[in-house]
């Protein structure tokens, strides 16, 4: 007789429910979304001992029960909806209820095995919190000095100043309490300083590294390129070539990483010079800087991965 098959577990994360596939085998069972049912599932995966345990993000829904999880020393990924459902598809599923969704992931999880990632403790969550309530200040900001101009009625036009001055003072607390925090850790106060030593790599920017993107310099550059979404993907069929576009990924994070670079390209003589090298071989602009947001990312992960400061990889 062959070994035994790795245990996984599916599990569909709902407000009020939690629904578990388990394969092989093909127990499926319900449980309340409360720390009663939290519990009682714990127990429960503790005596199964599986490989890994896969959960959706769900916005927040998933979080008490991956923190028990985490805490039980049990291995679980939270995986992203869209490669769950084009799954899904793709082995022919096309019903949904929160059963066959639990069935769904623990199939994905058996098939392609993601690699278990623990949930960030509760002051890396408070940090990447912060920084995402500082974007959507950025973006009301941006938001009101766009009204303003095309305000006419000067009561309106009023308002709007108001409320623009107040979220400036809203951007200046936050940002005076990140800095704190940041500098409040160790660690982070480490790689803050590695990544703030690389030409173009600003405060903001290696705060958001910092926050959102935890894996750098713990992964190879694939992983952490797929994790970021930041290297062209293929659209070739036969004979045709379809243009490379980039997709998936923590957009948000690629967002301010591209701006980084664009400085990069004016002040970092490494990143400089292949943009030029891109240029002078044909490539547009936008293609270069993508390439180059790419190397800038290579660059940064092999930095905290051997914890090089920029000087010594520049050389």
């Amino acid at each position: 007789m062959g070994e035994p098959a790795e245990v996984v577990v599916g599990i569909d994360v709902a407000k009020a429910q939690l629904d578990v596939a388990v394969r092989p085998g093909g127990e499926q069972r319900r449980y309340t979304n409360d720390a009663e049912g939290i519990a009682e599932l714990v127990t429960r995966l503790r005596v199964l001992g599986p490989w890994l345990i896969v959960v959706e993000a769900t916005g927040g829904y998933e979080a008490p029960f991956v923190a028990e999880v985490g805490l039980a020393g049990l291995p679980i990924a939270v995986v992203n909806p869209r490669q769950v459902r084009e799954f899904a598809r793709a082995s022919g599923q096309l019903a949904k209820t929160d059963r066959l969704d639990a069935q769904v992931l623990a199939h994905f999880a058996e098939a392609l095995r993601p690699v278990p990632r623990p949930l960030p403790d509760a002051q890396t969550q408070e940090l990447a919190a912060l920084v995402e309530r500082r974007r959507q200040v950025v973006a009301m900001r941006t938001a009101e000095q766009h009204r303003l101009g095309a305000a006419r009625v000067p009561r309106v036009h009023a308002h709007i100043q108001a409320h623009l001055a107040w979220l400036e003072t809203e951007l200046a607390e936050g940002d005076k309490e990140l800095h704190r925090l940041l500098r409040a850790s160790p660690l982070w106060r480490e790689r803050d300083n590695l990544l703030r030593g690389v030409p173009g790599i600003g405060p903001v920017l290696s705060l958001t590294l910092v926050a959102d993107l935890p894996e750098l310099g713990r992964l190879s550059h694939g992983q952490i390129a797929a994790l970021v979404g930041g290297a062209p993907r293929n659209r070739d069929s036969g004979t045709q070539r379809g243009r490379r576009t980039v997709w998936g990924g923590r957009a948000a994070l690629r967002t301010v990483l591209y701006m980084g670079t664009l400085r990069a390209t004016r002040c970092n003589p490494v990143i400089r010079s292949f943009y030029d090298r891109l240029l002078a071989a044909g490539k547009a602009k936008k293609v270069a800087l993508v390439a180059c947001r790419h190397k800038l990312l290579t660059i940064l992960n092999a930095m905290l991965k051997h914890q090089t400061p920029w000087q010594a990889q520049a050389t």
